[in-house]
């Protein structure tokens, strides 16, 4: 084996995935709280949610931008991004530009409609969708940020299809996949698939399965199986797909409790501890694959 190959070997078996933390995994919780449990759910990077799914986005209004820069640093937490569909992803310009502010890179939303197409339908919707995105592309192109499209049920961007033309149609790396598998069919290997064909266009992925959904209240352990060591999706292949594409993304173990805006366990130490679980059976996965 020559030099440069061991080196790409140990490279390969060294890969770590990125962790994030979703500020509304404690719902509503004050970010003079949630930033020093980052460190502690083995992250290093928050991702700021807005009501109502969390308010730590108008908290930062609240605060001021400087006084959460300050945060951060008394932590030494950094932004990674924000994710506030309140706003909708053609009004998400003024965002990019808080994020970069903040020392973030990335802003996420959803499409939106129109919903349930296929074939030539979705063809034409997506291709109009990268059409309407344009502008704002250059823009993030232009501050350096990503813009991360979610694919969420009942958007344009939803179904593996519509994320294959959504690529094929949009060639710039600021613009990528913020892939929600909660919202994919849960097939382990077509997830798996998914994410080698996309690449580097991968931008962010959340540790997120389906379990017995989140749009009706259950008792909390059925709730809680929308996390990778509590319901049923095999995360070994999609591991096995990061790691093949050495994926430099960020990795977010989420939820959504019902309903939203609570935080998904009672107490703070009960989030972060849950979210570890969580993690630590991800990293148990990954070193078998």
């Amino acid at each position: 084996m020559t030099a440069a190959s061991l080196c790409a070997a140990e490279r390969k078996a060294e890969f770590k995935l990125n962790y994030i933390v979703a500020s509304c995994m404690y719902g509503k919780t004050p970010l003079s709280e949630i930033v020093p449990e980052v460190h502690k759910t083995g992250a290093d990077s928050l991702e700021i949610w807005a009501n109502p799914h969390g308010n730590q986005r108008e908290q930062i209004d609240e605060m001021g931008a400087d006084a959460f820069v300050q945060l951060l640093q008394k932590h030494d937490v950094t932004l990674g991004s924000f994710t506030c569909f309140k706003f909708g992803i053609f009004k998400m310009q003024p965002e990019m530009k808080l994020v970069k502010r903040l020392g973030g890179e990335m802003v996420i939303c959803n499409s939106g409609g129109p919903k349930n197409l296929s074939g030539s339908e979705l063809k034409t919707a997506v291709k109009n969708f990268a059409e309407k995105m344009k502008p704002h592309i250059a823009s993030a192109e232009k501050l350096d940020v990503i813009i991360g499209v979610e694919n969420h049920a009942g958007g344009v961007i939803a179904s593996p299809d519509s994320i294959r033309y959504l690529m094929d149609e949009v060639d710039s790396s600021h613009l990528g996949l913020a892939m929600a598998p909660y919202h994919l069919p849960q097939d382990p290997k077509l997830i798996g698939s998914l994410v080698e064909n996309l690449g580097s266009r991968l931008v962010h992925i959340q540790a997120w399965e389906h379990g017995m959904g989140c749009t009706k209240k259950l008792p909390k352990k059925q709730e809680l199986m929308q996390l990778p060591h509590r319901g049923p999706l095999d995360w070994k292949p999609i591991l096995a797909s990061l790691k093949k594409i050495q994926y430099q993304g960020r990795t977010e173990i989420f939820m959504h409790p019902v309903p939203r805006g609570i935080p998904i366990l009672p107490s703070v130490g009960e989030v972060t501890a849950e979210m570890n679980a969580a993690r630590k059976y991800l990293e148990q996965l990954l070193r078998s694959v």
